[in-house]
């Protein structure tokens, strides 16, 4: 399915459950409409491929068209993450950056193998042989704390300040680290004498995370100078809305993480570049048109 259909299906979609949520459930965002959608999909599949059988058939190749890489990350997840990290003060994640560092890193090791074990353990109990490797990828899967959802309670919710840089800084940096753990568990799946060494996992991490943040740094500095000399809000725009584009082209054709890059580029420009670069009129602009792209309809 083309990404334009398949995007305006997923936007007619989320609507439908927002109203849903903020009418009938009043929950968080993030949290009623996952629960809608994962009600919908058991019902589907469990009732309605007994009762309207051809509709159903017609819903699930409907899906099976959807490029749900292409369009999440591609053309969702990259905005988000770039209007999440535009929010965030960078001296208060310095000033949170130990206890950030560790949740990042030993926390989503801890967390893939707690997983791993407690879904090995499940199996078990269900009689179903899985893999213990397998279980280590699932884990590796699921571990990092999704930054939309993090970002979007946050919002709605009083906690600390100290406790909410150190949440929000742990669920935009746990990217890195994941990449690699996933990559290498990956890697033990599907070869019999997979390369582990100390030096491979090094280049990939640096390549992975180092590299999405160099880029972004470098984006987000690049757009920021460009900003600082003119005086247009709407080219401001544009350039800003190219940083979030291009750097995911960018990205993905160097191999190295996207999302990282939209956060490092956030930041600087969220920073540096409002602080710096742009007058009242463009600061307003660039923040109602990520207003626009979705972060804080969360």
């Amino acid at each position: 399915m083309e990404l334009y259909y398949s995007f305006s299906v997923l936007i007619v979609l989320a609507s439908l459950f927002a109203y849903i949520n903020l009418r009938f459930l009043k929950l968080p965002s993030t949290i009623g409409i996952m629960l809608i959608a994962i009600f919908l999909s058991l019902l589907i599949r469990f009732v309605g491929a007994n009762i309207f059988p051809a509709t159903t058939l017609s819903f699930f190749n409907l899906i099976s068209e959807f490029d749900f890489t292409e369009v999440l990350m591609g053309a969702m997840l990259n905005f988000l993450l770039f209007a999440g990290a535009i929010h965030v003060n960078l001296s208060d994640l310095r000033e949170q950056r130990f206890p950030i560092f560790i949740f990042s890193t030993v926390s989503v090791i801890i967390s893939t193998f707690v997983v791993a074990f407690l879904l090995y353990a499940v199996c078990l109990l269900f009689n179903e042989q899985v893999p213990l490797i397998y279980c280590l990828l699932f884990g590796a899967l699921i571990s990092p704390t999704d930054p939309i959802a993090v970002l979007g309670i946050l919002k709605q919710t009083e906690v600390p300040k100290t406790l909410e840089t150190k949440i929000t800084g742990e669920s935009l940096f746990n990217d890195g680290l994941a990449v690699v753990l996933f990559a290498v568990i990956l890697e033990l799946t599907r070869t019999s004498t997979p390369d582990i060494s100390f030096s491979s996992i090094s280049w990939l991490l640096v390549r992975e995370a180092f590299g999405g943040l160099l880029l972004g740094a470098l984006l987000g500095l690049g757009a920021s100078n460009a900003i600082k000399r003119i005086d247009d809000y709407k080219v401001s725009v544009l350039i800003t809305l190219s940083v979030v584009m291009g750097g995911y082209l960018i990205a993905r054709s160097l191999h190295i993480s996207g999302p990282l890059t939209m956060v490092a580029a956030g930041l600087i420009i969220g920073n540096y570049g409002e602080q710096s670069a742009m007058t009242p009129e463009t600061r307003d602009y660039l923040n109602k048109s990520f207003y626009l792209s979705g972060l804080n309809y969360y």
